[in-house]
């Protein structure tokens, strides 16, 4: 039987956000109403995150991260911080799934107004405070380039600042590999990038969506794994990377449906990290063919365990899963985790914290059994 991995992605492993505690939730309101300081509010989220590394160590779990409780968003928190990124609003609705129906919300955007720039570190002080805090991994969080360009497309950028958006493709890749080059001297050697738009190109009605803002969702995949390929070009040879797929995870609800099969071939091959979570909790991911695709030397980490409720998978159930996904890439290249983060923004998926609790500890539990 394989041995237990040493190094990330581990065999128990998680997508990284986790549920704010009350306390934290109210001093981000208080800030928001001028009854909290700046300096006030990191001091609480300093606590929570405190809190929240201790958590994920005494439940097992080798990766460490600070929860994302700085953020508001997910992705919008970190996009914002570039010169020149920013939000409109689009005018229309995304239908977000949930198991008793559809609800809509409003649909946003990032447009570009100029040259895109780094004018200081993002999420590099995050890393530092996690890092110091633990002896196991620390590890970064950090939402996907393709996200600046899929929902509006050449639309979305200025064409006065790039009339060729090749310019635009180049410099979205050297701010971000600023970042990750700040991140990997500060010590990080365990970087995640949470990309939605592989996995949203799978589902029919979003390469329509993207054929409607004149984009070839067959062409989109190596577009997207040429700008997270230059990202990462200089960064350390022992910098693990990773990317997370996620078809939406609002508050237990989703965006996109279908399995990995438009993409696998380009996701597993053309895009030069070393392991991918993928979500796999719902037959809304399909199933396990399109791993066949997964080269020697990368690791898939299954999401088998839901963050969209509380209900805990069974863990005969898990292990038929793992068996399963096995026949197309071999036992010693799968990881087991929850399938997405538990809580993409601030309110978070609908679970309690023990649930959130007693999923990790079965992600640790099944791996020890599975993995050793």
């Amino acid at each position: 039987m394989p041995l237990s991995r040493q190094i990330p992605p581990f065999r128990a492993d998680h997508v990284g956000s986790l549920l704010r505690p009350p306390n934290l939730l109210d001093a981000r309101e208080r800030f928001r109403r001028g009854e909290l300081s700046a300096v006030e509010l990191k001091g609480k989220e300093d606590v929570a995150i405190a809190g929240a590394i201790a958590m994920q160590e005494e439940l097992g779990l080798q990766s460490i991260t600070d929860g994302e409780f700085r953020r508001t968003l997910w992705h919008a928190d970190f996009l914002l911080s570039f010169d020149n990124v920013v939000s409109v609003k689009t005018g229309a609705k995304a239908k977000f799934k949930t198991a008793e129906g559809e609800m809509e919300r409003p649909l946003s955007a990032f447009n570009i107004a100029g040259k895109l720039k780094r004018s200081k570190p993002i999420f590099v002080d995050h890393f530092k405070y996690v890092k110091s805090l633990t002896t196991k991994t620390a590890k970064q969080t950090i939402p996907s380039p393709s996200i600046l360009h899929f929902r509006a497309g050449r639309s979305g950028v200025d064409a006065k600042a790039y009339p060729d958006m090749g310019e635009f493709y180049a410099d979205l890749s050297r701010v971000y590999a600023e970042e990750i080059n700040d991140l990997a001297a500060a010590g990080c050697r365990y970087l995640q990038i949470d990309e939605t738009n592989f996995a949203y190109l799978c589902d029919p009605a979003m390469r329509e969506q993207a054929q409607n803002i004149g984009e070839d969702p067959d062409k989109l995949p190596m577009t997207y794994a040429k700008i997270i390929n230059d990202a990462l070009a200089g960064a350390p040879q022992d910098m693990v990377s990773a990317i997370h797929l996620c078809r939406g995870n609002f508050e237990g609800a989703w965006v996109a449906e279908g399995g990995y099969e438009p993409v696998a071939e380009t996701l597993f091959n053309a895009i030069n990290v070393h392991g991918y979570f993928l979500e796999y909790d719902s037959e809304r991911a399909g199933d396990f063919k399109p791993l066949r695709f997964v080269p020697k030397g990368k690791t898939v980490v299954l999401g088998l365990v839901t963050t969209k409720s509380g209900r805990l998978e069974s863990k005969d159930a898990l292990k038929r899963q793992i068996e399963a996904a096995s026949k197309f890439c071999p036992l010693d290249q799968l990881a087991l985790s929850p399938q997405c983060g538990f809580a993409s923004g601030e309110r978070g998926n609908q679970l309690t914290l023990d649930d959130e609790k007693a999923k990790i500890k079965l992600v640790v539990d099944v791996a020890r059994d599975v993995w050793g």
